[in-house]
């Protein structure tokens, strides 16, 4: 069930990404045709994916945290500040949705300004 939710997150995620860098590829042309570099639309997006991941593990630990407080006190042996795993989740989210954010990263910075402008 685990494996299920991790895949339907970074599914949900890569989904959410490339949506609103599809919403964005007007901007992103305009950036193109301005100079801007490969690596700065790549940074735009991920810089869009890590505030998603930022919020979303903001509001996943304070979830966590007070979950495992209510689970502490019907089970035996959960413990409620199990920071070890707190901080192994939160790193591998964080790497599984940053690869998540690749793909439309780098669709991004092939966008062709010319079309782009064209399309109004």
């Amino acid at each position: 069930m685990g494996l299920l939710a991790l895949l339907l997150s970074v599914v949900g995620v890569f989904g959410v990404t490339s949506y609103a860098a599809e919403q964005r590829t007007r901007e992103i042309g305009i950036r193109v045709a301005l100079g801007a570099s490969p690596r700065a639309i790549r940074a735009l997006v991920f810089g869009d994916g890590a505030r998603l991941v930022g919020l979303g593990l903001l509001l996943g630990l304070l979830s966590a945290a007070s979950v495992t407080r209510a689970m502490s006190k019907v089970f035996f042996l959960v413990e409620s500040t199990d920071l070890l795993t707190f901080a192994a989740v939160t790193g591998f989210l964080t790497l599984v949705v940053l690869a998540a954010c690749y793909q439309p990263a780098c669709r991004a910075t092939r966008v062709d300004p010319i079309v782009v402008l064209r399309q109004d």
